[in-house]
């Protein structure tokens, strides 16, 4: 079984020593725009990894934002030197509508030179509206790779807010109900990715059955909860407390202490061991 490429999100300031072991980077779109510093060294890297821009829809949403337009995105994926740019999606609307958005975009983005990345979305609540969108997905030729979202998947089963033990299950009920309506073939293999994670690493473990059709997985968890003392622990999802819930912080560049540091660390490796093929 392949090793899933992780992607460690860190504040800019520490990019170059904690994220060195990524399989690939996540690269947000909103700080591509306002941090020169973190644009110039995506621009710079070349590392030889694949390089995903997101587009901060999870960021927008949460701060009540319009979403990037697709020439704003074109041009910040140019800027970072991406590979691949994820289209815009929707999270609270019918699916259709970040279909539609897709459709409209998807010819432009892959003739800008980039590959596409589609995240299914739903209205709260509707599970079989989110499962429309992905089987879209599946099945357009246009869709390199698929989002599996910590604001999608729980929002389809109205658990998003309030709910950590639901939350964090949502993934994985995604993943069983899409291999109970034989949606899950070999043709998908490698094709998903886990944007963020919310109540604890272990979640990586928890998907396990299903690695093979996962390809690449991103999170700050790692080095933000390190950088504010919490170490992953010996829970059942891997944090005793579920995420901190604390927005990332990029522009922190505090001298960081022995002890973020070791956190920060054991973090990784913690990740790192378990995205490894078996």
């Amino acid at each position: 079984m392949s090793t899933i490429d992780f992607c460690h999100i860190s504040p800019t300031a520490y990019l170059a020593p904690f994220t060195r072991t990524n399989g690939a980077h996540l690269v947000l779109a909103h700080l591509v725009e306002s941090d020169k510093a973190y644009r110039e060294f995506y621009a710079n890297l070349d590392d030889g990894k694949f390089k995903i821009m997101d587009n901060s829809a999870f960021e927008m949403y949460k701060q009540g934002r319009d979403m990037y337009p697709t020439d704003k995105l074109i041009e910040m994926g140019k800027a970072c030197k991406a590979d691949m740019i994820v289209m815009s999606d929707y999270p609270n609307q019918p699916s259709n509508v970040t279909i539609e958005a897709a459709e409209e975009t998807a010819y432009d983005i892959r003739q800008a030179g980039f590959q596409t990345f589609f995240v299914p979305q739903s209205q709260i609540g509707n599970l079989d509206d989110y499962l429309t969108g992905m089987e879209w997905a599946l099945a357009s030729d246009d869709v390199d790779r698929i989002g599996l979202s910590i604001l999608g998947c729980p929002n389809a089963y109205g658990v998003e807010k309030d709910n950590k033990l639901q939350r964090y299950m949502s993934r994985y009920a995604i993943l069983n109900e899409m291999a109970r309506r034989d949606m899950l073939t070999t043709d998908v293999r490698n094709k998903f990715h886990c944007l963020g994670m919310v109540d604890g690493p272990n979640e990586i473990d928890l998907l396990r059955p299903f690695h093979q059709f996962i390809a690449s997985w991103d999170s700050s968890a790692a080095i933000w909860a390190g950088i504010n003392g919490i170490c992953f622990d010996n829970s059942p999802t891997g944090l005793i407390d579920g995420k901190f819930e604390a927005e990332v912080d990029f522009a922190y560049k505090k001298g960081l202490t022995v002890d973020q540091i070791t956190a920060i660390l054991y973090n990784i490796g913690y990740i790192d061991n378990l995205v490894k093929g078996d």
